[in-house]
């Protein structure tokens, strides 16, 4: 009975000792892996820290990268709008040079109708002085104002007052514009403007100078010392008379003395005064334009402007009236007896 108590004795301390090895064991198994797993993340962490710096260097880079390209892009809008900016410029360039060109054809056309009418004119015109010098009569250029209908009450002299006008034709103008008047015995209204609009005497601006033997005397008179800025260009002078003038109650002449014409576009002068010189009931105009062309030395035909003998035929034919171009000949005896 003894024997079989201490062998069981012996049995449990054994037992005993292998349990709480196992458990010593299992302990120290933990504390090993648990070291190795602060390691393990230890690294992980180092790892990940350099990651994020990486990745933040990467993200500076890019911030860099994107403000320098849109800097230049920037740039090249500005450089873009720029171009368009100048392709708008040159399109309002070709469409001014394409209308201009136009024009000059227009023009052009106008000018050699214009010359074939003027060379017609002048061999009708040399015939019939050939058939008239028997019966003494002068010769047709003494008649300024041959063929005006002379049906106007009120009259408007729109006068180029230029240097070549002024060194040239000064005197013949004044002779002219005297035999103008005396072919009217009594009219309503008088008025006389240079060819930028500007009145001669500016009391009467806008308002008929009234007519009398003294008026005229004082017009004459005037015209003589006459000195007033002028781009010899007779369009605003005309314009400027009729839009002031125009009326439906009673009939207008206008008379145009020039001899050169520097306006850039006759068609927009022809245009203008259609616009604004409307017809009457009986589908004439208004105001009857006529016009006296002065001679320059060495011009053809009929020594005057080209420009100016084409612009003024052209208002004339259209506006009821008549042009005449002067000769040389008789401002070369007026320019003799002011000399």
């Amino acid at each position: 009975m003894r024997r079989q108590r201490r062998d069981a004795e012996a049995f449990s301390m054994s037992f005993l000792d292998c349990i709480c090895c196992g458990f010593g064991a299992v302990i120290l198994l933990l504390v090993v892996t648990e070291y190795g797993d602060n390691t393990r993340l230890q690294v992980s962490k180092e790892d990940l820290q350099m990651q994020v710096e990486k990745s933040e260097q990467a993200l500076h880079e890019i911030r860099g990268e994107a403000l320098l390209l849109e800097k230049e892009l920037r740039a090249r809008i500005a450089q873009l709008s720029e171009e368009q900016s100048k392709l708008a410029r040159l399109r309002g360039d070709l469409s001014k040079i394409e209308g201009q060109y136009k024009a000059s054809e227009n023009e052009e056309d106008a000018m050699k109708k214009v010359t074939e009418s003027l060379s017609s004119a002048r061999a009708a015109m040399i015939e019939e002085t050939r058939k008239l010098e028997g019966e003494g009569r002068r010769q047709i250029y003494e008649q300024p104002v041959a063929g005006v209908p002379i049906d106007s009450e009120y009259v408007i002299f729109i006068v180029d007052t230029s240097g070549s006008m002024q060194s040239q034709n000064w005197r013949y103008a004044e002779q002219k514009l005297a035999e103008v008047l005396n072919i009217y015995p009594k009219l309503k209204g008088i008025q006389v403007l240079d060819d930028e609009g500007g009145y001669m005497f500016s009391d009467y601006r806008g308002k008929w100078i009234p007519d009398s033997p003294a008026r005229r005397k004082a017009i004459l008179e005037y015209f003589r010392h006459w000195q007033a800025f002028s781009n010899s260009s007779p369009s605003e002078g005309i314009i400027a008379a009729v839009r002031t003038f125009w009326t439906t109650q009673h009939s207008i002449s206008l008379y145009v003395f020039g001899d050169e014409f520097t306006g850039p576009s006759i068609q927009d002068v022809v245009d203008t005064v259609d616009r604004i010189n409307r017809s009457s009931k009986t589908g004439q105009r208004l105001v009857r334009i006529h016009a006296l062309g002065f001679p320059i030395p060495g011009q053809y035909p009929q020594h005057t402007s080209m420009r100016y003998a084409t612009l003024m035929r052209i208002l004339c034919a259209r506006n009821g009236g008549v042009f005449v171009g002067l000769p040389e000949g008789e401002a070369a005896a007026e320019r003799g007896k002011r000399g």
